[in-house]
């Protein structure tokens, strides 16, 4: 969830594919963290014998016995799906949808802001059954790439991200209500998810846009939310799209405009990477957004 210090491309990561699993239920879900846990061993070892200490270290962290893995690919920039809180009973889900240069070689910090949030939603609501989901369900575009500029990677990432909401919907339960947390280009990977998808709430923090024009246009049931920090670069960003030598660059209309027709609400003054972090603005009304406390949250 934060900007990295370069966009260097690493050499690819030998790692065992992805384990094989069961369709996903309630009661299929501590076979899979345990399959998952133990691929992220299997990953461990491999890329430790290739002498990669650090992508070693992250995957031995990841098949901790007190981690929940709903999904796990070691293979290259790498892949993880991990669950805080109780899935099965939980009554509010929240996904968290990373933007660019989000990897395994990164995801330490998007974890935390996955951290920060449920710790957050135990202390507000502790009466309350909620989980969060970090999702690192696609090959998040380079921050200094022509990738990041355009919708490629996040109509590439759509289907894995619908295909999740079906997941946790088969194993949660129909009437949970889940709410998705976009983050800087997740928020086009949201929007291109959107249509018809069985969410409650969508959030776009920090977004360049979501490659449609309005709420309206994306198609959704859901709430529709907007917020951008006072020190956040994206606010900088060109809101424009347009069509240069047959690619479609820039993702349209800003979200936290009158014109796009989100709920736009409050996040203070904080920077880019800081709408997870704890004690701001951002991340309590985050929380009231996932906890269904509409009238709650704070607008500018």
């Amino acid at each position: 969830m934060v900007l990295p210090l370069s966009a260097a491309v690493r050499p690819e990561i030998p790692a065992p594919p992805p384990a094989s699993l069961a369709p996903l239920d309630a009661s299929t879900l501590d076979e899979a963290y345990a399959a998952n846990r133990a691929n992220a061993a299997e990953a461990a070892r491999t890329a430790a014998a290739h002498h990669d200490r650090d992508r070693a270290a992250t995957d031995r962290s990841l098949a901790a016995r007190a981690r929940h893995l709903l999904a796990f690919d070691g293979r290259g920039s790498g892949r993880v799906t991990e669950v805080l809180g109780d899935l099965a009973r939980a009554d509010r889900i929240a996904v968290l949808v990373p933007g660019s240069d989000t990897s395994l070689d990164t995801y330490g910090r998007f974890r935390a802001a996955a951290t920060a949030l449920y710790g957050q939603l135990v202390r507000q609501a502790p009466g309350t059954r909620t989980a969060v989901v970090a999702w690192l369900g696609y090959e998040t575009p380079g921050t200094v790439s022509t990738t990041v500029t355009t919708t490629g990677r996040a109509e590439q990432a759509a289907p894995h991200l619908r295909a999740l909401v079906a997941d946790l919907r088969a194993t949660a339960g129909s009437g949970s209500r889940i709410s998705l947390l976009c983050h800087s280009y997740g928020s086009v990977v949201c929007g291109r998810a959107a249509a018809g998808l069985a969410v409650d709430d969508i959030a776009l923090v920090g977004s360049p846009g979501t490659g449609a024009e309005s709420a309206t246009a994306l198609h959704t049931r859901a709430r529709v939310w907007a917020a951008r920090g006072g020190d956040d670069w994206v606010a900088n960003v060109p809101h424009v799209r347009t069509n240069l030598f047959g690619t479609i660059v820039g993702f349209g209309t800003d979200p936290v405009s009158p014109a796009f027709g989100a709920r736009v609400f409050t996040a203070g003054d904080g920077g880019h990477s800081d709408y997870f972090r704890p004690g701001t603005a951002s991340l309590t009304n985050l929380t009231r957004i996932v906890l269904g406390e509409t009238k709650a949250v704070t607008h500018d």
